[in-house]
């Protein structure tokens, strides 16, 4: 099956079901704040688990302390915006995680 970007009406309705992400041109991305440095790491591993089961993995991942900050692009396709990346923060939102 193949990749399409998704066009600028896709992207603002796909933007309406996220919860604190944000777009900057065809990037979108979330920081996470948590309640302990160690909530960090562990969120961290379980979206690099997400990820890697829907073959879509993030543009940037890092670790701070008591934050976590994701970011998507589709790099297969030109660096633009698909359904994987709002796929990939669905998926995200929905994991339980300690937030502050």
């Amino acid at each position: 099956m193949a990749i399409t970007p998704l066009s600028d009406a896709e992207i603002d309705a796909r933007m309406t079901k996220l919860d604190g992400w944000t777009r900057t041109d065809m990037i979108i991305s979330k920081t996470f704040t948590l309640d302990s440095y160690l909530a960090g790491p562990a969120l961290a591993t379980a979206i690099g688990v997400i990820c890697e089961g829907m073959n879509h993995h993030p543009d940037n991942l890092s670790i701070g302390y008591k934050q976590v900050e994701v970011s998507f692009t589709t790099h297969d396709v030109g660096n633009v915006l698909t359904a994987s990346d709002f796929d990939a923060a669905e998926a995200i939102d929905a994991l339980n995680y300690p937030r502050r």
